[in-house]
């Protein structure tokens, strides 16, 4: 009769990459279920957002959504806790219940994208910015200000629940999804510190769904990396989030996975070429699309997502209103698919110095010195300079880093990851730089820019005389 009770409470929803994935239904009068926070209205708003930005302009199958990575994230935090809770409660022995650590780190992966907006983290960088916010940090206020009663009201999660003092805390769902600051650990307690390295350091419930789920539903890969291996070596040490040496290869392939969707996928050049048309269209669009900091306006926010938006513009044509009919013709060349932008030339660089006008966010500084490599008669030629940059090894002076410990069995001790050899030989980033010109450009645009880019960045060196 119990396991009827548990079959009537719980229900399933299937997903490519994880299989079945369980979540509660039913719960007792008061509380919060699962399935309340599934179906509300800020989570259901995550089905109009792509999860890959513009990539599903050039991926025809990726149309996933930014739900269905909630939702597997979430799953994925239940596999985590299963593995690390045992080590956790050894290593901190005021921890709270199983439950709430699965409780605590599901609602987390769940919401940790409720602060999204069209074009996912394109519209962190061209809108959210102006106004001091990202989506972690619009999320955040979400969490604590619209679903705050909801959380307190959770206590069952598939596979345990919260003991009978315990009450789920959203502030610390808000500040697990969070990026790190400076000093920011000092007033929350060292297990849920530990409990952070699953949302912001090397592998996290994140990006441990959306490398598999990415790579698949783009069709790069249908099993990118070792997920059982790498939990399977997994624990809480005293240090932190640690990885037996037994299982650092399966950490270095899960990085190197990673970093090649950014650049086959996130980063591809057209993907790249859209987002700089995009990117046009939102500095003279952006007054048109929404009214202003949606902290403002969180009520019309529930309701701004890429369906709504794309809906929007491709009636500017009937608009009464003369700015939106304006921009319309541009709008519906992208909704055409049409772009302004091909790429020219690009190069690839390695851990590029924080001095190097070739580094993300120096796109005038790049283009500056570029223009001054070019023949005289072609220096004001119509040019976009695109940085996209793929960090693989965090900084480790940076807040986010320090998550990550490796455990040597040989002097039974766990040290910091960024000692191990095999570790350094990933590239701390890497950086492209492309330029881009004007569809249908002269082909002595093009070569110029490689001439400019080589006499900037070195071109190939000669063969090799033999096949050695």
């Amino acid at each position: 009769m119990d396991c009827m009770t548990d079959f009537h409470r719980e229900s399933l929803c299937h997903d490519p990459i994880h299989g079945y994935i369980p979540f509660i239904s039913i719960v007792p009068e008061g509380e919060t279920s699962e399935r309340t926070l599934l179906d509300h209205p800020w989570l259901q708003r995550l089905r109009q957002i792509h999860q890959l930005q513009t990539a599903w302009w050039v991926y025809p199958s990726a149309e996933h959504t930014r739900f269905q990575h909630v939702v597997g994230a979430m799953h994925m935090s239940s596999r985590v806790i299963e593995a690390l809770y045992p080590s956790l409660a050894e290593t901190c022995p005021d921890v709270p219940s199983r439950g709430y650590a699965e409780c605590l780190t599901r609602l987390a992966a769940l919401l940790h994208d409720v602060g999204h907006g069209p074009f996912g983290h394109f519209f962190d960088a061209h809108f959210l910015r102006d106004y001091g916010l990202t989506h972690e940090t619009l999320g955040a206020h979400i969490i604590r200000h619209e679903l705050g009663d909801l959380l307190r009201g959770v206590r069952t999660c598939p596979n345990s629940q919260l003991a009978a003092d315990e009450t789920i805390d959203p502030e610390q769902v808000a500040w697990l999804i969070t990026r790190p600051v400076a000093d920011d650990v000092r007033e929350f307690p060292r297990w849920l510190v530990m409990l952070r390295s699953l949302f912001c350091g090397l592998y996290t419930v994140d990006n441990m769904d959306f490398v598999l789920r990415d790579a698949y539903m783009s069709g790069y890969s249908e099993r990118s990396y070792d997920l059982d291996r790498l939990l399977h070596y997994s624990f809480f040490s005293e240090k932190g989030l640690t990885i037996h040496e037994r299982g650092l290869n399966a950490l270095v392939r899960f990085r190197r996975a990673r970093s090649e969707l950014f650049r086959a996928i996130y980063f591809h050049r057209t993907v790249r070429a859209i987002d700089k048309t995009l990117e046009g269209l939102f500095r003279d669009s952006k007054p048109l699309l929404f009214p202003g900091n949606p902290l403002e306006h969180l009520d019309k926010y529930l309701h701004f997502t890429e369906w709504s938006l794309l809906v929007d513009v491709a009636a500017w044509r009937q608009s009464d209103v003369a700015e939106k009919r304006a921009l319309a013709p541009r709008w519906q060349s992208l909704l055409a698919r049409q772009v302004d932008w091909e790429l020219a030339d690009e190069r690839i660089r390695l851990d590029p110095k924080s001095t190097d006008v070739f580094r993300q966010g120096r796109e005038p500084l790049a283009e500056q010195a570029i223009r001054a490599e070019l023949p005289e008669h072609l220096r004001d030629m119509a040019m976009a300079i695109d940085l996209p940059n793929t960090i693989d090894r965090p900084d480790p002076k940076t807040p986010a880093a320090g998550q990550n410990f490796l455990f040597r069995p040989a002097s039974g001790e766990a040290r910091p990851l960024t000692d191990d050899e095999l570790y350094k030989h990933l590239p701390m980033s890497q950086l492209a730089c492309r330029v881009y010109l004007p569809k249908g450009a002269p082909n002595e645009h093009a070569k110029a820019i490689a001439d400019a880019l080589d006499s900037l960045l070195g071109s190939a060196t000669e063969d090799d005389l033999t096949n050695m």
